[in-house]
Order: structure tokens, then sequence, then C-alpha cells
């Protein structure tokens, strides 16, 4: 399939209003980090302070965003996310109020961890919707393969685009209006939008948990699956902080975000062209060619570059980026229960997040003692990583697709009307 073709299959299986819907609800996650960093930072004057508010908003984030997805396969998505959604703005508006009142650390941690807590991890839950609704139809073999291909890349380009027009939002928001203008239109977006997805009719109901060890998440093919996505998170926190760093020595710090920017338009091609791919090429033999390309292609990261330069490098490497994530997430779907299925997504995507928080840190420290390099050492060993990891320790056979008669599969609940 085209990407056209790609987009076009999705918006038959479930419509436009849906795909907008996430991708709007999933924009909070990457503008809360970045628009906390700036306010905490100006507002304060303490670089540290604003470490410590995001780390711990990251913290929540990390621990909640599984929680929540457990409570949207049992109970079913509409209540979860719609409540989350809500307590979510306020608890952000409150910390937004508590910043500018200048509160003590303590509290402002408090909050930020509570923030991040209540913060709906969408992507997951989106996934899981796409997938029930496919399982439901009588597409089969090849056809649903397909489906279940283009579900994940759409989900991925979605994913790559809230992560590049976030930051971005908040640097727009942030000149015209202040700071805290952009920390505030996060608390609308997920307020609004998140209510919008958990409302959708689309909304799978919950599903009770199965008798049984197969109803673990706990399994070797979900847990591996936490390490390269990790590595994923380390990678992307490495790869910031070194553009960065660079442009900022260069002269050039107002284009460090384009820069980046630029890595994320290619991953999200790359990712669209990934349900292209014939079925017959294993997901677990993509995701070991995407870790390895993108271990290959951070080596002339290492070249002396200008910025245009070194902005067609990155361009580049993000053509590894997005066959890696939808690649991963197409085998969370394989590997994880049906009744289990959000969870499990969220699960592993928060194991990224907190390897782009910790990511982040090291390459701070890295950048101030070797330059833009040394934080470009920590993506290129996150990708030689997560490659090793895919080569050596999963399974093909952990990943394999039983058979399916006419009926849907069990566990697998109708989404509501």
């Amino acid at each position: 399939m085209s990407p056209l073709q790609t987009l076009r299959r999705m918006h038959h299986i479930a419509g436009w209003p849906l795909l907008l819907s996430t991708f709007l609800a999933r924009l909070p996650i990457s503008m809360s980090l970045i628009g906390l960093l700036t306010l905490v930072t100006t507002t304060t004057g303490s670089v540290a302070t604003a470490g410590m508010v995001t780390g711990a908003f990251a913290l929540g984030e990390t621990v909640g965003g599984p929680v929540i997805a457990r409570f949207a396969d049992r109970h079913g998505q509409r209540t979860p996310v719609l409540v989350t959604s809500i307590a979510d703005a306020v608890l952000i508006t409150v910390l937004v109020l508590a910043i500018l009142a200048e509160a003590p650390l303590p509290a402002l941690a408090v909050l930020a961890a509570l923030a991040g807590l209540c913060m709906p991890q969408i992507g997951p839950m989106a996934r899981t919707r796409w997938v029930v609704m496919i399982r439901r139809r009588s597409e089969r073999g090849v056809e649903r393969e397909r489906s279940l291909s283009a579900a994940m890349s759409v989900e991925g380009v979605l994913d790559e685009a809230s992560f590049v027009l976030g930051p971005a939002l908040v640097g727009i928001l942030t000149v015209l209006l202040s700071p805290s203008a952009s920390v505030l239109g996060a608390a609308a977006l997920i307020g609004v939008f998140g209510t919008v997805f958990a409302l959708h009719p689309t909304a799978p109901p919950g599903t009770a948990p199965a008798a049984g060890a197969g109803e673990r998440i706990t399994t070797p093919a979900l847990l591996v699956l936490a390490v390269p996505m990790f590595c994923q998170g380390v990678f992307f926190g490495g790869m910031s902080t070194g553009v960065t760093a660079f442009a900022t020595a260069s002269g050039h710090g107002d284009l460090s975000g384009l820069m980046y920017a630029v890595m994320g338009v290619s991953s999200a091609a790359a990712g669209l062209l990934m349900a292209s791919v014939p079925v017959r090429f294993a997901l677990t033999l993509r995701t070991r060619i995407a870790a390895g390309a993108l271990f290959v292609l951070t080596l002339p990261l290492y070249l002396d570059h200008g910025v245009a330069s070194l902005a067609v490098v990155v361009f580049v490497l993000g053509a590894a980026i997005g066959p890696h994530i939808v690649s991963l997430f197409g085998l969370i779907e394989r590997a994880a229960p049906a009744s289990r299925l959000s969870q499990s997504m969220a699960v592993i995507l928060s194991s990224l997040i907190l390897g782009q928080s910790l990511g982040s840190m090291g390459s701070g420290i890295l950048a101030d003692s070797l330059g833009h390099q040394g934080a470009f050492t920590l993506a290129t060993a996150g990708a030689l990583v997560s490659f090793a990891v895919t080569t050596l320790v999963m399974r093909t056979r952990w990943y394999g697709r039983e058979e399916e008669g006419p009926s849907r599969p069990a566990n697998v609940a109708e989404p509501a009307s």
C-alpha cells in the first residue's frame, strides 16, 4: 500500500474524526514536559528546579500510564479516559498556578507527579481500539495483516508528529503569549480531546480476565520488547540534546527545533511505508533491520558538519525510526493477551518515556563535558543495544499468530455503539 492507500484504509475502518481526536489528545504528552521545563526555568531562574519538576511529571506518567490502561482493559476505555482526562486538565492548571505563585519545590514536585500520574496514554489505547475493530471485521489472512500493519503505521506516524509538533506548539504559544500559556494549552487539549476520544462510539467495553497463564504480561515475548523501546527513548534523548548542543555551539540555537523536526518528517514517511512491506517479511526481521539501520545511520553524526549537512544526516537517520517503532508495536499486538492489550502497550511505551527522560539527563552531562558528539554517543549506544537484543534475544516463534475462525477471537470485546 502507498501512504495514501494506508490512510484511506484507516479512514474506511473508523473515519477521520477518530484519527484527529487521537492525534490532538496525545499532543499534551510532548507539550507538558517541554512547557513545564520552560515555565519553571523562566519563573524560578533555576534549571535544576525545572529538571526536578519535569522529572516528577515524567515519573508519574511512567507509573500512571499502565495503571490507567489496565482499568481501560477491564472496565472499558470510556470511563477511565474520561475521568483521567478531566482530572489531568485540572491538575495541570493547578500546577501552573502553583508555579506562578512560587510554591516550594516539594509541593511542585508532588503536583507534577500527580499530573503525570493522571495523564492517559492515548497512543496505546488508540492502537488497542484499532486492533479490536480490525479483528471484528470480516477480513482474514493477508488482508487482516495489511489492516493491522496500516493501523500500526498510522499510529506510529501520529506519535512522531505529536513529538515534533508538540514542542513547536509550545514555542509558538510561549512567544505569542507566555510560557504558562503553553502548559495551559496542553491542559485544554487533554481535557477537550481526551473527552472526545473517550466518548467516541468506537470505545471498546471492558473484558473480564481469562484464567490461566495466557493472561500474563510478564512473558519473555513482551518483556524483551521493553528493552529496544527503552533504547529508542535513550536514542531520542541523546539526539535532541546533541542537536540542540550542536546548533547552540554553531551560533544557530534558534534552528535546533527545526533541525530536530526534519528527523520526524522522514520517520513519519518511513513509518507509513511500513504498511507496504509484504506480509511474508516477519515483524522480527523488520525490527532487526530497523535497529541495525538505526545504529549504522548514527555513525555519520561524528563527522565534521555544518548546519545544513548535519540536518541532512539527521533527516536520513529518521528513516529508521518509524519502522523501528511501528514494528515493535506490531510485535506487542502479537504477544499481548487480548484482554490486556492496552496495558501491555502502555507498559512498553512507558519504557520509552523512561528511556527518553534518562537519556536527556545523561546526554546533557555528556554534552557539557564532551560537546554535541558526547550526547550523540547515547543515541548510538541505544541503537546498538536495541540491535543486539532484537538479534540475539528475540525469537520469531514468540510472535506467531494462531489461525482464527470466522468469529471474533475470544476475549476481544465488541466496541460500544
